[in-house]
Order: structure tokens, then sequence, then C-alpha cells
């Protein structure tokens, strides 16, 4: 894909009021996505992911799930953003090391362009290390978390 065509999706995404768009051509996947949420207006498309099909696609699941055999799974960072242990400064971290984490349980929090997104577990454990700071940055893919599986 050239410039010329990730234009003319845009453009597509423009006029027919797309938050979303994927496409798969010539053995490249590539999704635009628009940035923004609730109330505000939509701002200008962005790449999400562009892969070359064949490559295989992780997810945090997925990584889990291919890691279940080893005796630890990281969990890693699903966005960039910063990284928060504790809903807010005065409260307790969501998590400590050696704590038992269940599907679904509030792990974490990342904020990403002033938005609070609750990063929640997708594997019952046992936490083993936190490998992020609190208030620091991380990025897509970063560990965050090695768990145990239970």
């Amino acid at each position: 894909m050239n410039i010329k065509e990730i234009k003319e999706m845009i453009n597509l995404m423009n006029e027919n009021n797309l938050a979303e768009l994927e496409i798969e051509k010539e053995g490249m996947r590539i999704k635009l996505k628009k940035s923004g949420s609730g109330s505000e207006t939509l701002g200008a498309p962005f790449i999400v992911e562009k892969q070359q099909i064949g490559e295989p696609a992780t997810s945090p699941l997925q990584t889990a799930a291919q890691e279940s055999s080893a005796k630890s799974i990281e969990i890693k960072a699903p966005m960039v953003g910063t990284f928060y242990r504790a809903p807010s400064p005065e409260s307790p971290p969501h998590v400590e090391v050696g704590h038992t984490v269940e599907v679904g349980q509030v792990i974490c929090i990342i904020e990403a362009m002033k938005l609070m997104n609750e990063i929640k577990s997708e594997i019952k454990g046992t936490i083993i290390e936190i490998l992020a700071d609190n208030a620091e940055p991380v990025e897509f893919g970063q560990p965050m978390f090695l768990i145990e599986p239970l």
C-alpha cells in the first residue's frame, strides 16, 4: 500500500463518518482508527495496526495462552500511556506482589490522552513481580506484571 491509497481510505472514513476501518490488500493488513472519545469530536485517523499477512498478531491474551506452559506469564501494556498502580495517589495499589488475581480483576490503570483505562487481568494467578514503575510511561507491548498461573 502506498500513501495515496491510505489517504483515499482516510477520505472514505471521513465521507462515511466511520470511526474505524480495517483493510487487507496485497498481503498487508492496515487498521485506521479515529482518535477521540465520548462527546468530543473525532480527530484525524491514525494507523493502529499494520502487519504483513501471515505474521502472527499477538494480543496480551494470545501471549498468555502461548506462554501458559511456562512458569510465569507476562501481562503487557495494551497501549501507550502512563502506568498507575492505584486509582488515586491516596488509594492503595490495585495489586501487590503475592496477591492472587482473578480473571477480569483490575490490576492497574493506564492513562492515555487524559482517559483513565482500567487494565484487567485475563488470567487467574499470583503476582510474582511488578515490572513497571508507578506514574511512569509504558509502551505498547511493554511487560508490566509477571504472573504465575493457577
